[in-house]
């Protein structure tokens, strides 16, 4: 799998999909993972406009500071972060901010955290020890996250052994996907939702106090399910 994601089909129609007037809650989520999991190509797959890419081509003067084994045929790389957007209802918008992979850019992270309702871990089995960095950060910042495993070809572990590999706790959610998909990769964002949605009902079954997922306090994954494109 080819996970450049400037390199992608662009099935969606050429001109700007635009903003409905009526929307006026925003909801942010952000991607991670390591080099060349398919951050940018999951994006792609899923956003209804045409996604902005703060991509580079890789040059040899990156040699010797990237390591780009694991991602052979990869030309270009997210040196900032991806950009789309994905209508949910007549008032509601979700915002995906895809981070950067490479190690020398991971400082910009925590800026893409602020904000987050929450995050998908892109995981390559692969190189999964790439994938620990983002977990650690995501549990620092106290943010809710599910793991993809992207899967590169027929996958040779269980999703259990994966479970095991990263250390994931059994209320992470962890699903299989196909980044290039946008089916697929729909169904990552709506377990993120479903996973968001529990924890809330579950801190207020507990009587914790909790902030709504929207301004109108819904907590319901279906709109995304029926309006999505």
């Amino acid at each position: 799998m080819d996970s450049n994601g400037s390199e992608l089909p662009d099935a969606r129609p050429a001109g700007r999909t635009p903003l409905r007037g009526t929307a006026d809650n925003a909801l942010k989520i952000v991607v991670v993972g390591g080099f060349g999991v398919g951050k940018t190509t999951l994006v792609g797959a899923v956003s209804e406009i045409r996604p902005l890419n703060t991509e580079e081509t890789m040059t040899k003067a990156g040699e010797g500071i990237d390591d780009p084994s694991g991602a052979w045929g990869k030309r270009s790389t997210t040196v900032a972060f991806d950009f789309g957007r994905i209508t949910l209802s007549e008032r509601q918008v979700l915002y995906l901010f895809g981070a950067p992979g490479q190690e020398r850019f991971w400082f910009l992270w925590d800026r893409l955290f602020s904000g987050a309702l929450g995050a998908v871990v892109l995981v390559d089995t692969r190189r999964l020890e790439e994938s620990w960095y983002a977990i650690d950060r995501l549990e620092h910042h106290g943010t809710p996250f599910i793991v993809a495993r992207n899967n590169f070809g027929e996958p040779t572990h269980t999703l259990e052994q994966v479970r095991e590999a990263l250390d994931l706790p059994a209320e992470v959610p962890l699903v299989d996907c196909d980044a290039r998909d946008r089916e697929s990769s729909k169904q990552v964002l709506i377990e993120l939702v479903r996973h968001l949605a529990a924890r809330v009902e579950a801190a207020a079954q507990a009587g914790a106090p909790v902030a709504p997922l929207t301004a109108e306090g819904t907590t319901d994954p279906s709109p995304y399910e029926e309006s999505t494109p």
